[in-house]
């Protein structure tokens, strides 16, 4: 049995590289000769060829976006590595390597570039110039320019109108001066940071000019956005797309989004048939491909969307990843969002998205986990998967926190008044209320 052992691989860990959890064991196992600024392949030219299971995909960030995309790979049989800070995070945890190390550490980016052919990202926050090194040696989707976009509100709305793509109507702030000079229009409003927030986080609601210029105070007079409150929000919806670098693409189903301060609550799919945002729907979806195209883009995107009460489509903004509107994929879909992102950075043709069964996604945040005074309590995961039709994916988090996602639930039927039935049964056994209609 050890004649046919690959080489390399030891006694101890079959099938697969021990796993290493720091910079110091990567180094000390690189070969010798091989000095930092070289890594062991040639300079990366063009594309590779199509990647064949068994090789090393590469993910920056270790949150639960990097487990379940590991989870996804290495069901197709490829090796995942993953790059992170936090020796116990979410991806790291089950990657088949996990280096524990900063973003732009670059010792760490050129041993992640000297095992990896392919490199993506699971947040946009990576620093631009991490991904413009890692391409130096290997594929990196999406690239640098494209997650610089979403990186910067500014950048992405200037971007998107650039690509003839509707935007909520916004004002630029970049001093108190122009809150004075912003259109009255403009109030109620909502000011948010232009970089760094996401959930929430990074944002007020500004009632006034007066309020707002608290805010930006509050903000730390950072570059902000100031958004104009949509007053006739109909719908929010989401439309995830993969694009190939030849240019193929598809996109999933469209989602609709309900969120609770900030962050979203549930998605459902599919949205409810109404002839007065049809239209919109469709736009959704040509809109999405407007901008991977517009972006040339490789990798997995999410739009999302705003409708209003006279059926108008706007881009709310995109998240250059996978997106937690997309869970539904993984137990819904023919192909989740996940396995997308995988088939990208392998260079294989994409998977066509089909809706198998009607689903509603449910986040399930780190409130569940204390009573209504506050002391600690074990959801009860028996009671949520008694719910027929229900899965139950948990993030491997050890410390559940007010706000924090900790995990999710997907509920699937045959028809949308049967899910929505097994959704409020499942808030229900979660101990979750949601008083708006589906």
């Amino acid at each position: 049995m050890s004649a046919q052992r690959p080489e390399g691989r030891p006694f101890d860990a079959p099938g697969r590289p021990k796993r290493e959890s720091s910079l110091g064991e990567a180094v000390a196992k690189r070969p010798e000769g091989r000095p930092f600024d070289a890594p062991g392949r040639p300079k990366r030219e063009s594309s590779p060829g199509p990647l064949v299971p068994g090789s090393w995909l590469g993910v920056l960030g270790g949150g639960q976006l990097g487990r379940m995309f590991c989870q996804a790979a290495q069901a197709m049989g490829y090796r995942v590595a993953v790059l992170d800070p936090d020796p116990d995070s979410p991806a790291g945890t089950i990657a088949d390597w996990h280096l524990a190390a900063g973003y732009d550490d670059a010792d760490a980016l050129r041993a992640f570039a000297e095992r990896c052919p392919a490199v993506t990202t699971e947040f946009e926050n990576v620093p631009a110039a991490s991904l413009e090194a890692l391409a130096q040696w290997s594929r990196v989707a999406p690239g640098a320019r494209q997650v610089a976009v979403a990186q910067d509100r500014l950048v992405e709305k200037a971007t998107l109108r650039g690509l003839g793509v509707a935007v909520v109507p916004y004002t630029e702030v970049r001093s108190v001066a122009d809150l004075d000079a912003a259109p009255e229009t403009h109030f109620p409003g909502i000011l948010k940071l232009a970089r760094l927030g996401y959930d929430g986080k990074g944002q007020a609601r500004v009632a006034s000019r007066e309020e707002a210029r608290a805010a930006f105070a509050q903000l730390g007079g950072k570059p902000c956005v100031l958004e104009a409150f949509m007053a006739d929000l109909r719908l929010e919806v989401s439309v995830v797309v993969a694009r190939q670098a030849d240019g193929s693409m598809q996109c999933f189903p469209t989602a609709h989004n309900e969120h609770r301060e900030g962050i979203l609550f549930h998605c459902a799919v599919p949205v409810a048939a109404d002839p007065a945002i049809d239209a919109a729907l469709a736009e959704a979806q040509a809109s999405a491909r407007r901008i991977a195209d517009g972006l040339g883009y490789e990798g997995v995107m999410c739009v999302e969307f705003f409708i209003d009460g006279s059926g108008g489509l706007r881009v709310n903004e995109i998240a250059p990843r996978p997106h937690n509107s997309g869970h539904y994929t993984i137990d819904a879909c023919s192909v989740s969002q996940f396995e997308q992102q995988a088939r990208v950075l392998a260079g294989l043709p994409l998977g066509q998205p089909e809706l198998l069964a009607p689903a509603v996604m449910i986040n399930i945040l780190g409130d569940q986990w204390f009573d209504a005074l506050g002391q600690p309590r074990e959801p009860d995961w028996a009671a949520v998967l008694a719910v027929p039709g229900t899965r139950l994916h948990l993030y491997g988090k050890a410390e559940p926190r007010r706000g924090r996602k900790m995990g999710h639930v997907t509920c699937v039927a045959a028809d949308a008044e049967t899910v929505r039935q097994r959704a409020r049964e499942a808030l229900q056994a979660l101990r979750m209320e949601w008083d708006r209609p589906w």
